[in-house]
């Protein structure tokens, strides 16, 4: 089995999250694939973003859906960086991405991108919401999925099949063998964040993921491994 390292929002641990000094700093460490957020700006453009404001990563204040995409440009994404939109993580970097969107309008631009781009192959789209999860399908016929689920139960297998996807991201914290075997054994893998320590890259091991979120360049030079 091999383990996938995933860039959470980059190398985020080190870098300014989801910008492109971020993006290409996790491609040069190796990262087997790189995770990011996507939201829509005021005049319809694909913002790599992670909140619903932009207080939190950016010297800016406000909604993003409030913000024009001169607006976000104009401010400091950290160290300088300005906040991207997919296309240009696209365009900077050849590895693997992840693709989160959390509401219908950004999934459903995310869509026209992966078509309009020929990202099927390259692009797996995740979210908390089935229903996201499903309208991206139905546009872009082929993505791969992932469900991703902060607090699952029992039924957390059953809700990744009823949601179509391919893979389950879970919280490490929250993952049990149990989860993993039955997730595997209905055809599902199955992924963990964040690893941001040795003991918690040695807890992914023993559950069995298939990968795991980091946000440290180092968790990529000691998690590589195949069984």
């Amino acid at each position: 089995m091999t383990f996938l390292t995933i860039g959470h929002r980059g190398v985020m641990g080190v870098e300014p999250e989801n910008t492109l000094r971020s993006f290409v700093h996790a491609e040069r460490c190796g990262m087997d694939v790189i995770a990011l957020d996507v939201r829509l700006s005021k005049d319809g453009a694909l913002v790599v973003l992670h909140d619903a404001e932009v207080d939190r990563t950016t010297d800016g204040a406000g909604a993003v859906a409030d913000l024009t995409l001169a607006e976000l440009r104009a401010l400091d994404a950290g160290a300088g960086e300005r906040v991207p939109v997919l296309e240009e993580v696209v365009d900077a970097v050849r590895t693997p991405l992840h693709v989160a969107a959390q509401d219908p309008a950004a999934a459903g631009a995310l869509a026209a991108s992966i078509g309009r781009l020929d990202l099927t192959s390259r692009v797996e789209v995740a979210s908390r919401d089935a229903a996201v999860l499903a309208l991206v399908a139905e546009r872009a016929p082929g993505v791969r999925t992932t469900l991703r689920v902060p607090g699952h139960g029992e039924d957390v297998v059953e809700r990744g099949l009823a949601a179509g996807a391919r893979t389950l991201a879970l919280d490490l914290r929250r993952i049990t063998l149990e989860t993993v075997e039955s997730a595997h054994a209905a055809g599902l893998r199955v992924t963990g964040w964040t690893v941001d320590s040795l003991d918690q890259l040695r807890l992914a091991r023993a559950l069995q993921l298939d990968g795991a979120a980091t946000g440290l360049p180092e968790i990529r030079s000691t998690g590589r491994f195949t069984a």
